[in-house]
């Protein structure tokens, strides 16, 4: 199925506003997990000159269907894959321009569920659900699956069982013809000034480098704060700004499109520890060791890399799916 990449484009600036709300506050209740040092930063990058969503397909998995059987598990409806999507923003998943159906919400989540879907030999059943309404519909049985940008705690983890699928990622961006070319530690934001969110775990990284600086007597960086997300852009293309840290995806979606700024660092969503993005279903329902199946085969041919990459979200990939990998504590 291929729907106008220019769909759903129109959201425009709103979109960004409304990615930045939403990031910071799934960023916010991140806390920490062991972790190795952040990736060197890549910049990420997309098909820019296509007019197509492309939706990405896979064949059954004769091993995840062999997984599937052996366990027991029953879909909630016959023959489907129930999956809980969002309908928020690019390029997580969004409802394009023009579309009210839910097998018409596009991005990389909606995506991974009708890969594994197709993995396990069952038909993609898409349902949009508000945020707030997930955990109770995957404990109920009212979904199968949720595919939704679902970050891994443990306290999560008492009642639902996770396949990793993306990591967490928060990211510093600039102007595209910016001198600045890497921030990757407290020394690299030694008098700048940065964009970030009031209350948020990235403000609570910069803070703490800001620390750090001090502590050695270097001048701290200047944290700035705005209400409305396109003033923050024009502070930042005007130059008022040197940088922006939030949340990794909508930024580099924003990247992509505009071509206006560029990706110099990464920081884990949990810092200083790591987070993982991950399919969650209820616990101990016997599904959760076949979708790894699926999704450890799409990693391996190659699929997932081409979806990420369309999606601009390369730098978010993992090498392997892993089921319920430690999660970020309670805090």
């Amino acid at each position: 199925m291929a729907i106008s990449k220019k769909q759903g484009i129109a959201v425009g600036v709103g979109v960004v506003a409304v990615a930045a709300i939403v990031g910071g506050i799934i960023a916010a209740v991140n806390l920490n997990q062991p972790s190795e040092a952040a990736a060197e930063p890549e910049e990420t990058s997309a098909n820019t000159t296509t007019e197509e969503i492309e939706w990405f397909h896979t064949d059954a998995v004769p091993e995840a269907v062999a997984a599937l059987e052996a366990s027991g598990f029953e879909p909630i409806e016959s023959g489907k894959l129930t999956v809980a999507i969002g309908a928020f923003v690019p390029p997580l998943s969004y409802q394009p321009d023009g579309t009210s159906a839910a097998t018409d919400v596009a991005g990389t989540e909606p995506n991974i569920g009708s890969l594994i879907a197709e993995g396990l030999g069952l038909e993609y059943n898409p349902q949009v659900v508000a945020w707030a309404d997930w955990p109770l519909g995957i404990q109920s049985g009212k979904y199968d699956i949720i595919t939704s940008n679902v970050t891994v705690t443990e306290e999560r983890k008492e009642l639902y069982d996770f396949a990793s699928y993306r990591q967490d990622l928060l990211g510093f961006y600039v102007k595209s013809d910016s001198d600045i070319e890497s921030i990757t530690e407290s020394a690299d934001i030694a008098g700048l000034k940065i964009v970030v969110g009031s209350g948020t775990n990235q403000e609570q990284v910069l803070l703490a480098w800001n620390e750090e600086l001090e502590a050695a007597g270097e001048e701290p960086a200047e944290l700035i704060y705005y209400d409305d997300t396109a003033a923050a852009t024009l502070a930042l293309q005007s130059g008022r700004v040197d940088a922006n840290f939030g949340p990794n995806a909508t930024a580099a979606w924003a990247a992509v499109e505009t071509g206006d700024t560029k990706l110099v660092g990464i920081v884990p969503g949990g810092w200083p520890l790591a987070a993982d993005i991950a399919v969650g279903t209820a616990k101990d329902n016997g599904l959760i060791e076949a979708v790894s199946i699926v999704l450890n085969k799409i990693i391996e041919d190659g699929t997932y890399t081409e979806l990420l990459e369309f999606w601009g979200l390369e730098s978010e990939a993992v090498d392997v799916s892993e089921i319920n990998p430690p999660g970020l504590p309670a805090s």
